[in-house]
């Protein structure tokens, strides 16, 4: 009889698309650990059956190199602050002497670009962040992969469009009648299903290809205007009117400007033919019908 191989992820960042990850994996036998920030998200994730060390890149974590060691693959989904990735300021040498670990995974986003004028950008193209946020991702980015590269671990990026799934979407923006309809000519975004992007991170798992970077986005970008008017017509009420950009962009955050100062659509090929994803939402329009009959 063969003994079962042990395996059990650690996650830097038990967030929202980490979390999903993590169920999927546990109920498939997985053990899975990882880091918060507080004391009230930690009691969430162990309702939920996960182990949770408070981490807020402040400082290094506790016992991190007993987690790292117990640990047979790794994901990163904290982003960098100001002074650079937080995993890395404080653990890259724990992560680096974990020779067990056969897989690590850094969720990175499509941000990376910038901005392309509406034109296709694949993993190929040339970066060109313009937000601060943005360029200490791509600095982020290429540390993951060089101490992949420099140690032998199998690391992988993945860039990530506009999330989307249970609890966090348009549907329940229309529905709570803060949804707006904003009108910027020749703007598009790509998206992603949460469900979407656990079935990459899985498949990346089981056929590890280091160095590899994918962007994970569905195969129709679309406007804002347009996702928004389509999520109103699958509730049968009535459209924000259509609002100009020139009339909302000063109430906008930095955060939410810099996303609308960038216009590219992002080529998820690589993601269907090296890693052989097929999208269980391959548009908004199949997303947000299985949102909305999840929820009734």
């Amino acid at each position: 009889m063969h003994k079962r191989v042990s395996r059990r992820l650690f996650v830097f960042g038990l967030g929202y698309v980490a979390t999903a990850l993590a169920t999927v994996l546990k109920d498939d036998g997985w053990q899975v650990a990882g880091t918060c920030r507080s004391e009230s998200r930690r009691a969430a994730l162990s309702a939920l059956g996960f182990e949770a060390c408070l981490f807020n890149g402040s400082q290094p974590m506790d016992k991190v190199e007993r987690q790292i060691a117990a640990s047979d693959h790794l994901l990163c989904s904290i982003p960098p602050g100001e002074s650079g990735d937080p995993v890395l300021t404080w653990h890259d040498v724990h992560i680096s002497k974990a020779s067990q670990i056969r897989w690590i995974g850094y969720l990175s986003t499509t941000g990376v670009y910038g901005d392309w004028n509406g034109k296709e950008v694949n993993e190929s193209s040339p970066v060109r962040p313009r937000s601060d946020r943005a360029r200490q991702r791509v600095i982020a980015e290429r540390a993951w992969l060089a101490l992949g590269k420099n140690v032998g671990h199998k690391v992988h990026v993945f860039r990530l469009a506009g999330i989307y799934g249970p609890n966090r979407n348009v549907i329940d923006q229309v529905r709570a009648g803060t949804a707006r309809r904003i009108d910027k000519a020749g703007h598009l975004f790509s998206r992603i299903h949460v469900d979407d992007i656990v079935a990459t991170l899985c498949t990346s798992i089981a056929s590890p290809r280091p160095g590899a970077i994918y962007n994970v986005c569905d195969n129709e970008p679309a406007s804002q205007a347009e996702v928004v008017a389509h999520a109103c017509t699958l509730l049968d009420v009535p459209m924000p009117r259509l609002m100009p950009f020139e009339e909302v962009v000063q109430d906008m955050s930095e955060m939410a400007r810099s996303f609308w100062a960038d216009n590219k659509r992002v080529s998820n090929r690589l993601l269907h033919e090296e890693l052989g994803v097929a999208l269980s939402y391959p548009n908004y329009r199949e997303g947000l019908a299985a949102l909305i009959g999840d929820a009734k």
